[in-house]
């Protein structure tokens, strides 16, 4: 089962009888792997009643792909158990580490854009996508700063990774948005340098607005709010490079009622709508 070039939403199970009995216009679903790598209980249950309705994409938040450690091979283990059982659509990762030693931290932290950088996280794709037996999508960070000693673009970057692993591409088109402003970069340009033709999902998001000790504007990547008019017209902008993509929305904070996600999934649904 493939995901449809439709909206889709990630699952909170304060929604799972709204999605069961009236999901218009969400055709897909998207959930977190390590919520569901546990043997049983209402979460699987629930799970598996979704499965028999949506296709499922799974998105991990812990393969901590840009590490300088190896990936750890207990979490790729209940990992390919789940996609083994649950068989979805697509899975897909951040181009983050977020591991250090036996810590584990709960941000997804940035990488230097360099040649030694590129390799190792190539190896480390290349091994996460042998040991879970099927291709993963990658999808870009959004950033708060960059690193001197990077010597390429991020789309650059990415675009290597996809040409020397095979994976696909999660395009969050809300990531782009933040890092830009952040970074003080056009996001348009960088839609215009992605590799566009191996993006296989499209993610956007609500943001947060904050300052740093500078007294700069800055955006953080919230996902506890709705997805802001600039972000929809640069989805608007991405379509027409990629053609009609699943679109997810993601809101992972604040959760809202059903009505106030369904209204977002309404939006990507017309944006779909304005390329077709």
């Amino acid at each position: 089962m493939s995901l449809p070039a439709a909206p889709g939403v990630g699952y909170k199970p304060q929604h799972f009888t709204d999605l069961m009995s009236h999901p218009s216009p969400v055709r897909w679903i998207e959930i977190h792997a390590e919520n569901y790598m546990g043997d049983g209980g209402r979460p699987l249950a629930q799970l598996r009643a979704l499965a028999e309705r949506f296709p499922i994409s799974v998105h991990g938040v812990a393969l901590s792909l840009g590490a300088a450690a190896p990936l750890d091979k207990d979490h790729l283990q209940r990992l390919r158990k789940l996609l083994d059982w649950l068989q979805p659509a697509q899975f897909s990762e951040h181009l983050a580490w977020s591991t250090h030693d036996d810590l584990f931290l709960n941000d997804l932290l940035p990488l230097p854009y360099t040649a030694q950088t590129l390799n190792h996280v190539i190896d480390h794709i290349d091994q996460a996508q042998e040991a879970l037996g099927r291709p993963l999508l990658m999808e870009n960070p959004s950033s708060y700063l960059s690193f001197d000693a990077s010597d390429m673009s991020e789309p650059e970057f990415i675009s290597e990774i996809a040409r020397r692993t095979g994976c696909g591409l999660l395009l969050d088109v809300n990531n782009v948005f933040v890092s830009a402003n952040n970074l003080g970069f056009s996001p348009r340009d960088y839609i215009d340098e992605y590799p566009t033709e191996h993006v296989r999902e499209i993610h956007v998001a609500g943001h947060a607005h904050d300052h740093d000790d500078a007294g700069n504007p800055l955006l953080i990547d919230s996902h506890g709010a709705p997805t802001s008019e600039p972000v929809w017209e640069l989805l608007d902008y991405t379509l027409r490079q990629t053609g009609a993509q699943p679109i997810l929305v993601e809101w992972d904070n604040e959760i809202p009622d059903w009505a106030t996600l369904r209204a977002e999934a309404v939006r990507a649904e017309q944006a779909l709508m304005i390329d077709a």
